[in-house]
């Protein structure tokens, strides 16, 4: 299995935070890729990286940047030796080519027909993660059918259903649909889903088919990974590994809750995500 991070986004709302604060204590943030960010003893990223080296639950990691920010990940890659980092070409959020073709653009240039783990890089979960349960889970749904794919969910509250991808599911966690962003009366179900993904080695083509399809449509269609999920939902069986929760760093307050949590809470990093 290859992973693949999604990390060419500007953090456009995170630096308008940076700029807006007159403390000055987070000056050092402004201008820095979201992904790279300092959380805890490490970069956000880092913690991935030493995750899934531990786990062993891939074999290469591919990270998909913009270009402004290219000669930081490549200097943050060289500690590793696993890592390889793709240019999208981009230079602004206006010329964002969107999380789904930055990973079409990952699975065309490094040649991938391996099963593939697609990671936000703004996103870190809680500590029940495990990575190596993820694969576990993930073998088993590949057992019964080898186009099975695998999504996350955690349970958010009543009043959040409008700020993700919410999923329905039946009694064999096999996800029906997704919700974006529903009003709370508009379904039962209240799992949210994270920016991470197993997709079977035989989804990738339609990577292909949806941006075909949605070629003429505004770049909030295609940028929003969760909307390749909900496309693939009626047409490969996707199912459900359920989390406690996550940190999603989008803007300068949860940057600091999530810096804090790492800094002061986090009960074992060896372990962690492993």
């Amino acid at each position: 299995m290859k992973a693949v991070i999604l990390a060419a986004g500007y953090g456009t709302r995170l630096q308008r935070d940076v700029v807006a604060d007159g403390s000055g204590r987070f000056a050092h943030l402004s201008g820095a890729a979201k992904p790279l960010l300092p959380v805890g003893r490490c970069a956000l990223m880092s913690h991935w990286l030493r995750a899934l080296t531990a786990s062993g639950a891939v074999d290469r990691v591919y990270v998909v940047t913009n270009a402004l920010h290219h000669a930081a990940f490549q200097e943050w890659a060289a500690h590793f030796t696993n890592v390889e980092i793709l240019n999208d070409q981009s230079r602004s959020n206006d010329e964002r080519l969107g999380a789904v073709a930055c990973l079409q653009l990952a699975v065309r240039h490094f040649r991938i027909e391996d099963h593939v783990m697609v990671i936000g890089g703004d996103t870190l979960f809680k500590e029940d993660f495990s990575l190596s349960q993820v694969k576990g889970r993930f073998s088993d749904l590949q057992a019964n059918c080898e186009d099975s794919c695998l999504v996350l969910s955690y349970q958010c509250k009543d009043e959040e259903t409008q700020k993700y991808g919410i999923l329905e599911v039946d009694g064999e966690l096999r996800v029906l649909c997704m919700r974006e962003k529903p009003l709370p009366s508009e379904t039962e179900s209240r799992r949210a889903c994270p920016c991470f993904y197993v997709f079977s080695k035989t989804s990738l083509p339609l990577l292909d088919t949806f941006l075909q399809e949605k070629k003429e449509a505004p770049i909030e269609q295609k940028d929003a990974p969760g909307n390749f999920v909900s496309w693939l939902i009626p047409r490969k069986p996707v199912y459900v590994h359920q989390i406690s929760g996550r940190f999603d760093v989008g803007n300068l307050p949860s940057y600091i809750e999530c810096d804090l949590y790492f800094r002061e809470n986090l009960q074992d990093i060896k372990s962690y995500m492993v």
